[in-house]
């Protein structure tokens, strides 16, 4: 581990040597990304122990360096990361497509980066007394409602042609799900990674029915930071500065020389996962690797047919007591999908 994290010390300092680094830790504003465990999220982890982003407040990594902010990075729970963002104690978090919604109507919001997106990492997993949907009416389906995995199954539901309505989902944390189902007291669960791969290894009779890759490109993991955090002074750079290291990250991982040990530090971050693991999970959570990938996606009119469905979605089960208003371009609205910072970051 120290000669991947001296390696990425040195090829980041290359890339970023044409800057000038007269910017002291004291003269930089600070900026606080909240972060949870996950694939791509858990990426700020590694850049942080690779020297790329200081993560502690009052001391810059090189791309700190080169943009003149403070980063400080806050590792908690998922729902405590939102809170976070939404109490307005943080700059930037680390959400969902679907989860910022709720906090964009008290916080003007913009998505400056996507992450990754699920492909297969959400999955209702079933024991071998399931084998159709007429035979899954007759269970519980067990799995965190009102989140991506009950978006996941109704809609793989309707993609079937059944209603969701005719099945029983019930409200369970996922973990607690996933232990209950691998001790045979459950045979109906949607979950997410680690506790797909996780559950599958552990119960030999265990299947996926159906996953996330039936809706591509529709649970979309991403940061987004407030208005008024961009607004300020340097919050520019705050962006463009989460935005390289992240590709940073990525270039490391396509790296033949250090990608396995860079998959492994990931996987230290997630769930401690090793490296075969890992592999499967980087599958199943593709990540937006590239700009070209993700201007791809923010330029899109997949994105907005994809959001439109997602808010109905939220509206019709109460996840959001109202639609919030969306953007595809710099403007004003609750949730601004803007790509400029990302055509700044890597010009």
């Amino acid at each position: 581990m120290k000669k991947f994290i001296f390696i990425t010390l040195f090829a980041a300092g290359l890339c970023v040597m044409s800057f000038p680094f007269s910017v002291m830790a004291e003269d930089a504003p600070s900026f606080t990304l909240a972060w949870s465990e996950y694939p791509s999220w858990s990426a700020f982890g590694v850049l942080h122990e690779a020297g790329i982003i200081n993560g502690e407040q009052g001391a810059l990594g090189v791309v700190e360096k080169k943009w003149g902010v403070d980063i400080v990075l806050e590792e908690m729970d998922y729902d405590s990361t939102i809170q976070l963002y939404a109490s307005g104690k943080a700059d930037a978090v680390c959400i969902t497509n679907m989860d910022i919604l709720s906090p964009s109507l008290s916080v003007s919001s913009v998505a400056i980066l996507p992450t990754s997106t699920s492909f297969g990492a959400d999955a209702l997993i079933v024991s071998d007394k399931i084998t159709n949907l007429d035979e899954l009416k007759k269970v519980s389906v067990a799995g965190l409602d009102l989140s991506v995995s009950s978006y996941t199954f109704d809609s793989n539901i309707e993609l079937l042609g059944k209603n969701p309505d005719d099945f029983n989902f019930i409200n369970m944390d996922p973990a607690i799900a996933a232990l209950q189902f691998q001790q045979g007291e459950l045979d109906a669960i949607v979950v997410w990674n680690p506790f797909v791969l996780d559950t599958l290894e552990k119960r030999s009779d265990s299947r996926v029915m159906f996953d996330s890759t039936a809706i591509p490109g529709e649970i979309i993991d991403m940061v987004v930071a407030s208005k008024a955090s961009l607004e300020k002074p340097k919050g520019k750079e705050f962006a463009m500065a989460v935005i390289e290291a992240f590709y940073e990250l990525n270039k490391m991982l396509a790296d033949p020389a250090e990608g396995d040990d860079t998959l492994i530090a990931l996987g230290e971050k997630f769930s401690n996962l090793g490296l075969e693991s890992m592999r499967e999970v980087v599958k199943q959570t593709k990540f937006y690797s590239t700009a070209d990938a993700s201007l791809a996606l923010f330029e899109s009119d997949t994105l907005k047919t994809t959001m439109r469905k997602v808010v109905g979605y939220c509206v019709k089960r109460g996840i959001v007591e109202k639609a919030p208003s969306i953007s595809y371009q710099t403007g004003e609205a609750n949730l601004v999908f803007d790509a400029s910072y990302l055509k700044a970051a890597v010009k």
